[in-house]
């Protein structure tokens, strides 16, 4: 018994230690001076990934890593951005999809479209700032300051005339009187719908297939999307960021995200409308039994 007694004596004696241990972060309140408070901190969240980034990056105090690169890589990302603004949201080639393909043909452009202007949007934003960033940590007139301010200016001259409305419907598509009405539509179209047990079968099976066709087009809009612009800016945006050198990676685009927004739509039209339509009809004829059951039964005669 005595040495039970000790092993679980031992035990909750560890347990309250690794308790102690992390309650003791609150040392770092405590701290006589700063020095101690930051290796206080620096102890408790340890050392990642962004902590090495951080490192590695400040140890590299030049304003461009490649200068003799850097205007030849500049000239390039520039023209590859003309490219894809150019090209980028064109209409896709579709596969043969009967009197449909007018109607995916549009989806996918507008989808197409979204992903590539925003990424577009966000590269030349990018860009912008960091040669402004870079400019200011140049030495006062030497080579490369000159250099990043001419590059900076370049990047504010076309940053306008490549930003612009992601999406390729109409402004007055996008505003509230309409937008509000469509809206209004959809919520009776669905309340006349629920009313009848066909109107919730009818209902579930369009919006399956719609959500199938969402996923459909989010899909094929990703990887024309991906396509274009690996084929456009990927490689000349990554020399930029190699003669810039010590600015971490250039942003990604959307259409990995849109990869798995289509994930998502497969997964509620294949599996969670399906299986809610057999709960809900499961749980009809289960209360229909017990009403039923409750009923007192009569004899004749």
């Amino acid at each position: 018994m005595g040495d039970k007694s000790e092993v679980v004596a031992a035990k909750d004696h560890d347990s309250d230690s690794l308790l102690i241990d992390r309650i003791d972060a609150l040392r770092v309140l405590r701290a006589d001076n700063d020095e101690e408070k930051g290796a206080l901190l620096e102890e408790i969240g340890g050392s990642g990934k962004p902590e090495q980034d951080i490192v590695n990056q400040i140890s590299k105090p030049r304003p461009l890593w490649r200068p003799d690169r850097f205007e030849e890589a500049h000239r390039l990302v520039m023209r590859s951005l003309e490219v894809l603004d150019r090209n980028g949201a064109r209409p896709a080639q579709m596969p043969r999809l009967g009197p449909l393909t007018p109607i995916a043909q549009w989806a996918v452009q507008q989808v197409n479209r979204w992903i590539v202007k925003s990424h577009q949007n966000t590269l030349v934003d990018r860009i912008r700032k960091l040669y402004e960033r870079r400019e200011a940590n140049a030495e006062w007139g030497s080579p490369e300051h000159r250099m990043l301010r001419r590059a900076r200016i370049n990047a504010v001259q076309v940053e306008q005339g490549f930003k612009g409305n992601a999406l390729g419907l109409p402004t007055f598509l996008l505003g509230g009187a309409f937008f509000s009405g469509i809206v209004g539509g959809i919520q009776s179209l669905v309340r006349n719908a629920l009313d009848s047990r066909l109107g919730v079968i009818i209902f579930s099976i369009v919006l399956g297939l719609i959500m199938a066709a969402l996923a459909w087009v989010a899909l094929y809009a990703a990887a024309v999307s991906r396509r274009r612009i690996r084929t456009a800016v990927d490689q000349p945006l990554k020399a930029l960021y190699e003669t810039i050198g010590a600015c971490g990676n250039p942003p990604r685009d959307q259409s990995y995200n849109f990869a798995v927004y289509a994930i998502i739509f497969t997964v509620l039209a294949w599996i969670v409308i399906p299986l809610g339509l057999w709960l809900l009809f499961r749980g009809d004829s289960t209360a229909a039994e017990t009403i039923t059951s409750s009923i007192p039964t009569t004899t004749l005669g």
